[in-house]
């Protein structure tokens, strides 16, 4: 029960991004586009019940994901959110009345199934609390280093798959980092109460970065083709995630053979990824068109 109800919590989040994403989807196709950003844009999708809609769900999957991370370990919760491409592909089939092929549904398979070998294999226990600062600084020191390099190579490159790939890694080393200051933000409030929260550094320091990771997704997509940065933010995510928990929060994933079935899981994700990213549904559902300018950034 000790584990269930982060895991729970984390489905619930990624089944809400999913939804969101969607919802956002197709708000954002119904209003005027423009050659450049325009003020009365909010107000337009504020004018569609499918927008708001899409607006609670991105609330509602936040809300899970801060509940999950404050009741779990960040190396169980974070890998699980690798559902969420599946599921926005599921939720779009069946709201926009879309056919899936036969090979994303096996894809679909693929990413489950794997998730469902790794975690099993990796067995991850532990769950720190709180976190001194000294070992925060290295692992910031290094995520925004990376980052940052990660940004200098794609702007030199021109837009393609190599640039879109960089700002993918980088988005997702975004991601995770948001995620690991957000767990101690929520510890925060757990343990010292609403004035704690609103005082401590990693409350501002996980929107400061979740910010600039929106920010990163976007110009990610539309440097490349989705099949170039979606597995690096999907992958990306995940894998830093699972270092943040080992390195900051002490977190425990089981060694020697066990690594073998480990890196098979990861194995059927990424190939399960990778077909997804493929399929047409996924591009006309995630990565956003010319015409949004920004409207669908999730």
């Amino acid at each position: 029960m000790h584990t269930l109800l982060p895991v729970l919590l984390a489905l619930c989040a990624a089944f809400s991004n999913a939804v969101a994403t969607v919802l956002q989807r197709r708000a954002a196709m119904s209003v005027p586009s423009s050659s450049g950003f325009r003020a009365g844009l909010m107000l337009d999708l504020l004018r569609h019940p499918v927008w708001v809609a899409g607006i609670l769900a991105v609330i509602a999957a936040a809300v899970c994901q801060a509940l999950a991370l404050a009741t779990g370990p960040l190396t169980i919760v974070q890998p699980l959110f690798v559902l969420e491409l599946p599921l926005t592909l599921i939720v779009a089939s069946l709201l926009m009345r879309r056919h899936l092929p036969r090979a994303g549904w096996l894809a679909v398979a693929g990413v489950v199934a794997g998730l469902g070998v790794a975690l099993a294999a990796a067995s991850p226990t532990g769950n720190r609390t709180h976190v001194p600062i000294d070992r925060w600084l290295p692992a910031l020191a290094v995520c925004l280093a990376a980052v940052t390099v990660l940004a200098a190579v794609a702007l030199r490159r021109p837009q393609g798959r190599a640039r879109a790939a960089c700002l993918g890694t980088a988005t997702a080393i975004s991601y995770a980092v948001t995620a690991a200051l957000m767990k101690s933000a929520m510890h925060i409030l757990d343990d010292e109460g609403v004035g704690a929260f609103f005082t401590a550094w990693q409350t501002y320091a996980f929107a400061a970065v979740g910010a600039g990771a929106l920010f990163l997704l976007e110009n990610a997509m539309q440097a490349g083709p989705l099949v170039a940065s979606q597995p690096a933010i999907t992958l990306g995510d995940a894998t830093v995630s699972l270092a943040l928990g080992i390195v900051v929060y002490e977190e425990h994933l089981r060694s020697g053979w066990w690594v073998l079935p480990q890196l098979l899981g990861v194995a059927m994700i990424a190939t399960g990824v990778v077909a997804l990213a493929r399929v047409p549904l996924t591009r006309s559902v995630v990565a956003p068109d010319k015409s949004d300018h920004g409207a669908d950034v999730l």
